[in-house]
């Protein structure tokens, strides 16, 4: 892609530019961020997962609970969109996330959820559901580095609040 007059174009499979659209562009930045998340890549940055998380969730219409699960040396094992809710919540069951951890020999994990209104501000059911997953996961030797929440082009860290 290349930018002229703040225009983006994509080339085509002919070698001809087109004008990219909003889709397009979005596909594009998901490509490129999930080469940084790969399995066996190791999580450089809380900014990087940040902007992985928005690529991946910011446009979605209804909430999705997501959990990134990682190594001892906190590299990707794998990325998941565990559970599928509506435009204003999901059902999260830490029982399924413990499994799921457990499954992949997952030594940490990054949990991460969008909220369609597009407003990243945490909620008390946000901080209650944290909370739960982190004491489920502790029994199991499973550290929660940190919940992030989507709103839009925004996120919000609950570790970074001091929540965790």
């Amino acid at each position: 892609m290349s930018e002229s007059n703040n225009i983006l174009y994509i080339q085509d499979d002919n070698g001809v530019y087109l004008e990219a659209t909003t889709d397009e562009v979005v596909q594009g930045a998901r490509r490129k961020l999930r080469r940084k998340f790969r399995k066996g890549k190791a999580i450089r940055s809380p900014k990087d997962t940040e902007d992985f998380l928005i690529a991946e969730l910011a446009t979605e219409p209804n909430e999705i609970f997501c959990c990134l699960y990682l190594d001892n040396r906190h590299r990707v094992i794998k990325f998941d969109r565990a559970f599928h809710g509506t435009i204003d919540g999901t059902s999260v069951y830490p029982r399924v996330i413990v499994a799921r951890a457990l499954t992949l020999n997952a030594a940490a994990l990054v949990l991460a959820h969008q909220h369609p209104s597009g407003v990243a501000e945490p909620s008390q059911a946000d901080e209650r559901i944290t909370q739960r997953l982190k004491a489920a996961l502790e029994l199991v030797d499973v550290r929660v580095l940190d919940h992030i929440i989507i709103g839009g082009d925004t996120s919000v860290s609950l570790a970074s609040r001091g929540l965790l």
